[in-house]
């Protein structure tokens, strides 16, 4: 699915967070805070292996991403699809965020021994309220 430019711009607004929830193995919820963007006209997020996010996504890639609308909290779009965890561009990527959210060309808060991941979304549905929502 092709993401609505409403929606490209709702994750480039530079306060928008996402909740992300992925499966743990026992079907139960597991959520997390992440900075988001839009990236090749998807969403898009940075995690580190070894966390639950990756390795929830790797038994099942099912995933939602919330995100509300900084600027008018009723406005919100719930991404549903397919997670693609790759290394590719993910170094790139959170130095990228970093400069998003926080203003600094390099992502502070790296550990020298940890691999990033770029996690893509291939969306299957736009839920929520907002003008990215069909109809």
């Amino acid at each position: 699915m092709t993401l609505p430019q409403s929606a490209i711009d709702l994750l480039s607004h530079p306060q928008a967070h996402a909740n992300v929830v992925t499966l743990n193995r026992d079907g139960s919820p597991q959520t997390t805070l992440v900075w988001v963007e839009a990236l090749d006209g998807t969403v898009s997020f940075n995690t580190a292996s070894g966390r639950q996010k990756p390795r929830n996504l790797e038994r099942d890639p099912r995933i939602t991403v919330s995100v509300q609308n900084p600027e008018n909290p009723r406005e919100y779009a719930v991404f549903e699809g397919t997670a693609r965890v790759t290394e590719s561009g993910a170094d790139e990527q959170i130095d990228r965020l970093a400069q998003k959210y926080l203003g600094q060309d390099k992502y502070p808060w790296r550990q020298p021994t940890e691999t990033r991941l770029r996690v893509d979304i291939d969306v299957t549905a736009i839920k929520g309220m907002g003008p990215w929502v069909e109809g």
